[in-house]
């Protein structure tokens, strides 16, 4: 037996099969399911895995709960709950991710969940009762359960008589549930069907425990990867960058063309006696220039 998830119901869509034909499914999404404490046999007496999911606020979450996430290096959970295996050899490591492809696709699941509360329902909708005849008679009582109770002898109505009350918001699990599809990398789960409870209740995902686990199934489970391991962006291969989406970049000329542009310049700029004579040919020639006009 292996570790079961707990996931977030997110709501109903349908998927289409190869053939053409559509399938009702319901999402379930893991988030962030991590393994937060083992029950050993030599310490609590039986063996189990503890599983949180779902990000809590500091606020939320008591001092001694914050220091049992703390001693298992794993961010404070929103919802914790435990899952029975047969032997230690089933036991995740301590603060690892399980994964959505943890179930295959055709496996068979059991869902346990809270299922939608109702309020205070009559008895026919709460048992499904047929109700009395709508004629011949009966006035103002055609939804009423009837009598529940006996004569004298015993004088009493019999605990859980099927009467008006409060209907749902009870635990339920569904059984023999397929698992059509599964996406690792958004953490979802496809199952056939519907399963108990409303659009973001917490659910215990495990596997049927009235057919055998598939041979493809992984054991002790599906981990995944830390973050820190996984590249952060991809990198086009050489060559596949198209031309019209190259940037060159200018990191400047080399040592050798810095000196060959030196000497170029060199070799076209005058040498500093030639500048001094073209100076002093300035100098002597502007008094000239000046007499020539007062003249």
């Amino acid at each position: 037996m292996r570790t079961g998830v707990i996931a977030k119901k997110v709501g109903m869509t349908r998927l289409f099969q190869e053939d053409g034909r559509h399938v009702p499914v319901t999402v379930l999404a893991l988030e962030d399911c991590q393994v937060v404490s083992h029950r050993t046999t030599d310490r609590d007496g039986y063996v189990a895995l503890q599983v949180g999911s779902g990000e809590a606020k500091q606020k939320n979450v008591a001092k001694p709960q914050r220091e049992h996430f703390a001693k298992a290096q794993v961010p404070l959970k929103k919802k914790v709950a435990e899952f029975r295996v047969e032997s230690e050899e089933a036991l995740l490591p301590v603060g690892s991710t399980i994964s959505a492809e943890h179930f295959i696709a055709g496996q068979m699941v059991d869902v346990s969940g809270h299922t939608q509360g109702k309020g205070f329902a009559g008895a026919m909708k709460r048992w499904g009762f047929g109700g009395m005849r709508a004629t011949h008679g009966v006035s103002v009582s055609h939804r009423a359960h009837g009598s529940t109770g006996n004569r004298q002898d015993p004088g009493k109505v019999f605990k859980n008589k099927k009467m008006a009350g409060h209907m749902g918001d009870r635990q339920r699990t569904q059984q023999n549930l397929e698992v059509v599809r599964t996406d690792a990398d958004r953490g979802l789960i496809f199952v056939k069907g519907s399963v108990p409870g409303s659009k973001n209740a917490w659910l215990l995902v495990r596997d049927a425990v009235k057919l055998p686990v598939p041979e493809g199934a992984p054991f002790p489970g599906a981990i995944l990867e830390k973050k820190s391991t996984a590249p952060e962006h991809e990198v086009a291969p050489a060559g596949m960058v198209e031309h019209a989406a190259e940037h060159e970049i200018d990191t400047g000329p080399t040592a050798e063309e810095a000196a060959a542009l030196l000497a170029e310049q060199h070799a076209g700029a005058p040498t500093e006696a030639e500048q001094a004579a073209e100076n002093n040919e300035a100098e002597g020639n502007a008094p000239e220039a000046d007499a020539n006009k007062e003249g």
